[in-house]
């Protein structure tokens, strides 16, 4: 009896706290929201709702655990420009529910905190008013405004006390309508987590097949300015050394020592596009290696961390090591970091990679700093890439790479 209501009792403590917040979260989104009328507001619109998700965020865990389960969460990513993150974090059906529960949780929330500390102490003061109603003068009022000045008054405070600890003992019924509510409010609909995973692969397809694109034109240019141009002047070179070979014989010679440097350049540039379509020391060496290789030609000093991650399936492999490519480009150019560490960790069926510096931070995406084309290339395997960079630092990249054991 008694512990079921000690955790109620927590549970609707700790939800009078939130209650509060929640009042300041409604402000924060009035005042941000009267600004964006006049034009100003707009930059803090992520930033405030981020702030909003948190809380709300918190609340899920809470009721979740209180009911013994979990609520699931299904925002809709932000991306792009301000204007578009901003357009899809309001049009998010989710942020409406996180709005609805603030408003609603704000009316009752510290109401029901109240009850639950003010019920269980009324209940026992109303008990031991019969001890001690002697001892103060002019006797003691009760909750419902009897005074208790005499024995003959006394029992109707045990009546009062009962009342109490019968509403105390309902107190276990509040906190779990206040978590089935946080649960029904802040539940995704029926079909809206499938319709958002939907357009969320439908993104990450569109993104894959334009980072595709975008990879096969980069090989093609390669190929066609470096390459091919050098093989037709080896061609070029070793026809005119043909057509010299009786008349100048040592012109012609020239020409063809000329040709054979030219094909070696050729040759080296072809290794470099095979390289960058798939990297020959991943078979080599394997992801861990390759890594260690990377880190050893990275201007800023590189260390590497990996844990027990096995061989994985070419593609994540290589995904991999161009992320960790691509982060420590992004590293040597923008952070003036003295140290960067890159760890590889793994379960069965997730490649997690952290890229951390010590950097200035303050990296945004939107700067085009190559955050952009790392996120596609996890988004291409249905993996997510998380940045946080504060000014100041330090700045932390984790991506998560789904993949097979």
């Amino acid at each position: 009896m008694l512990a079921p209501l000690w955790t109620a009792v927590r549970y609707l403590l700790v939800g009078a706290v939130t209650s509060f917040l929640a009042v300041f979260a409604l402000v924060a989104l009035a005042v941000v929201g009267a600004f964006c009328l006049i034009g100003v507001g707009l930059p803090a619109v992520p930033e405030v709702l981020r702030l909003v998700r948190r809380l709300v965020a918190y609340e899920r865990r809470r009721a979740g655990a209180f009911l013994g389960g979990t609520i699931p969460e299904a925002y809709r990513t932000p991306a792009g420009p301000l204007s578009r993150q901003v357009v899809t974090a309001v049009t998010d059906p989710a942020t409406r529910r996180d709005v609805a529960w603030l408003a609603a949780h704000a009316a009752v929330g510290m109401l029901l905190g109240g009850c639950a500390i003010g019920l269980p102490i009324s209940a026992v003061n109303h008990v031991l008013i019969p001890v001690y109603w002697w001892l103060v003068p002019g006797g003691v009022v009760t909750s419902f405004g009897m005074v208790v000045d005499s024995w003959s008054t006394a029992p109707f405070a045990l009546v009062v006390a009962v009342v109490y600890g019968a509403l105390s003992v309902r107190l276990p019924s509040a906190a779990r309508w206040q978590a089935s509510f946080a649960r029904w409010l802040l539940s995704p609909a029926p079909g809206v987590r499938l319709t958002d995973r939907v357009a969320e692969l439908t993104a990450s397809r569109a993104g894959a097949l334009e980072a595709h694109g975008a990879e096969l034109r980069r090989i093609e240019r390669d190929l066609h300015d470096g390459a091919q141009a050098r093989i037709a002047a080896v061609v070029m070179q070793l026809g005119i050394a043909g057509q010299l070979r009786d008349r100048d014989p040592d012109r012609a010679f020239e020409l063809v020592v000329k040709a054979q440097d030219t094909a070696v350049d050729a040759l080296a540039e072809l290794r470099d596009v095979v390289r960058s379509i798939y990297p020959p020391v991943l078979s080599d060496r394997g992801l861990d290696g390759a890594l260690s290789a990377l880190a050893a030609r990275c201007p800023v000093p590189c260390t590497v961390e990996v844990g027990r991650i096995g061989r994985r399936p070419a593609a994540i492999e290589a995904a991999a090591y161009f992320i960790v490519a691509e982060a420590l480009t992004n590293v040597t150019k923008h952070s003036a970091a003295e140290h960067v560490v890159v760890r590889l960790d793994s379960t069965d069926d997730t490649l997690l990679i952290t890229v951390r510096d010590d950097g200035r931070g303050g990296a945004d995406e939107r700067r085009g700093t190559g955050i952009v084309g790392i996120r596609r290339r996890a988004d291409a395997f249905d993996g997510r890439a998380d940045l946080s960079s504060p000014p100041g630092g330090p700045t932390v990249l984790r991506v998560e790479l789904p993949c097979a054991s």
